[in-house]
C-alpha cells in the first residue's frame, strides 16, 4: 500500500508499505478517504524545518522538543498526516463501538481511554500509549516518525488504530465530512481553546491572535463567534483576515507576523494562534481582570517572556497545553453539525488523494485537503467546496 512520506524538508513521496494488520482484539484498520494537513506539518514541509534542526542543535530550542520528535526532528523518511476522516475496513473481535462500513474520525493522539489521565480528560498524555512500546515517551501521535510511536500517518491507503472502542468517534448522520476535515487536530483545538469558557462567558469580547497556528486560530475565531461572542481576530495575511471576517470575526490587521501593536483593548479570552515569541505577552496584555489566556500554539524556544508581574496585577488565568481529542471529539463533531458551523471555510480548496506529495507540501493554501471516494455510500464530492 502507499503511505505519504517526508524524505528531506520540502520533499515528501509516496512509499511502498506493508498493509497494517489487527495486533490486538481492540485494533480497526481504517481507510482515510478525507485528509488535511496539520498547521505544524506546513513547517515540516518545508525549508522551515531546516531552521528547526538548526536551532535544536544549537541548544536554543527547549530541550524536551528532541524527546520528543528526535534528533533530527522528523528524521526521513518519516510518514506524515494526522487528521483524517476514514472509513472502518476491519475491526478486532473486541470492538463493539464501531463496525466496518462506519465513517469515523480519528485522534492525531493515541489513547486507551482507561489509565488515569485519560479518565481526567488528558488523553494526549495516556501513559498506556506512551509506554506501549516497553519504553515510555513524551508523545504517542500518528505522522510524527518513530519518536511518537509506530503508528505511521494518516495519509495511507490504510492504518491501524489501537483501542478503537476509545478511539474512533463516528460522523454525526447528515454531517459532511469535507466539513470535518481537520476534526483530529485543529478543529478540536480551536474548539477547545473558546467554547468551555463561553459557556460561562455569554456575549464575552473575544480576541484571536493570528500568525503560525494558521488555521487553529481561524478555527477559534468562527467558533467563538457562532456561539454569540464578539470576536476581533488579529493578523497581518490578508487572506487569514479575509476568513475570519467570513466565520463573522472583526479583521484586524497588525504590521508584519513579528510586529505587533501596543495593547490597547482587554478582552475576557484571549487565544494566542501566533508561535512568534512576542504573541505570547502581547496576549497576556490583552486580556482583561480576571480573564483568560489560552495559548495553542507551540512556542519551542528554550525560554519564553511572560509578564508574570502583570499577570498577578489583573488576576488572570495562563493556560498552555495540548489538544485532546480523544476526549471530546463526539462533542466537537455534534457542536460542528447542530450549529451548521461551515469549517470548510478555513480549508476551501481539496484535492485528489492520489496527488497527496505535491498537494501536502504546497505553501500556497492555509490549509490543504485531500479527498477519494469511499468504498460504500456515495458522498457529496470535492467539487460541492
Amino acid at each position: 500500500m502507499r503511505e505519504l512520506n517526508l524524505l528531506a524538508p520540502g520533499t515528501l513521496r509516496w512509499l511502498d508499505r506493508p498493509e497494517p494488520k489487527l495486533l490486538r482484539d481492540d485494533d480497526a484498520i481504517v481507510r482515510p478517504f478525507v485528509a488535511s494537513r496539520c498547521d505544524s506539518e506546513w513547517t515540516a514541509a518545508s525549508s522551515l524545518l531546516r531552521v528547526l534542526r538548526f536551532c535544536s542543535r544549537a541548544r536554543l530550542l527547549d530541550p524536551v522538543f528532541r524527546d520528543a520528535f528526535g534528533a533530527p526532528a522528523f528524521a526521513g523518511p518519516c510518514a506524515v498526516g494526522h487528521e483524517c476522516v476514514a472509513e472502518v475496513v476491519e475491526v478486532g473481535p473486541a470492538v463493539a463501538a464501531v463496525g466496518v462500513g462506519d465513517k469515523v474520525v480519528v485522534p492525531f493522539t493515541v489513547s486507551c481511554g482507561d489509565c488515569d489521565y485519560c479518565r481526567r480528560g488528558l488523553t494526549a498524555k495516556c501513559v498506556t500509549a506512551r509506554r506501549d512500546s516497553g519504553q515510555e515517551r513524551p508523545l504517542a501521535w500518528y505522522g510524527h516518525g518513530s519518536p511518537t510511536g509506530p503508528y505511521g500517518g494518516m495519509v495511507s491507503d490504510f492504518f491501524r488504530v489501537p483501542y478503537a472502542n476509545h478511539m474512533l468517534a463516528r460522523l454525526p448522520h447528515g454531517l459532511e465530512p469535507l466539513r470535518v476535515a481537520a476534526a483530529s487536530d485543529n478543529l478540536t483545538d480551536g474548539f477547545r481553546c473558546v467554547v468551555p469558557h463561553l459557556r460561562h462567558r455569554p456575549n464575552a469580547r473575544v480576541l484571536v491572535v493570528g500568525g503560525l497556528a494558521r488555521s487553529v486560530g481561524l478555527y477559534a475565531a468562527g467558533i467563538a463567534a457562532a456561539c454569540g461572542a464578539q470576536v476581533d481576530y488579529l493578523d497581518s495575511s490578508p487572506e487569514r483576515l479575509a476568513v475570519a471576517e467570513a466565520l463573522g470575526a472583526h479583521p484586524k490587521e497588525r504590521p508584519g507576523l513579528l510586529r505587533f501593536p501596543r495593547p490597547s483593548e482587554s478582552y475576557e479570552v484571549v487565544v494566542d494562534a501566533s508561535n512568534v515569541p512576542a504573541g505570547v505577552p502581547f496576549s497576556i496584555r490583552s486580556t482583561a481582570p480576571g480573564g483568560i489566556c489560552e495559548v495553542p500554539s507551540y512556542h519551542m524556544a528554550a525560554y519564553t517572556a511572560v509578564p508574570l508581574m502583570h499577570m498577578t496585577l489583573t488576576d488572570i488565568t495562563l493556560h498552555v497545553g495540548l489538544s485532546h481529542p480523544g476526549a471530546i471529539l463526539p462533542e466537537v463533531l455534534a457542536w460542528v453539525h447542530d450549529n451548521d458551523f461551515a469549517a470548510e471555510k478555513v480549508a476551501p480548496e481539496v484535492s485528489d488523494f492520489d496527488d497527496a506529495p505535491k498537494a501536502y507540501g504546497t505553501k500556497r493554501v492555509t490549509k490543504p485537503v485531500l479527498y477519494r471516494a469511499p468504498l460504500t455510500r456515495s458522498l457529496p464530492t470535492a467539487a460541492k467546496y
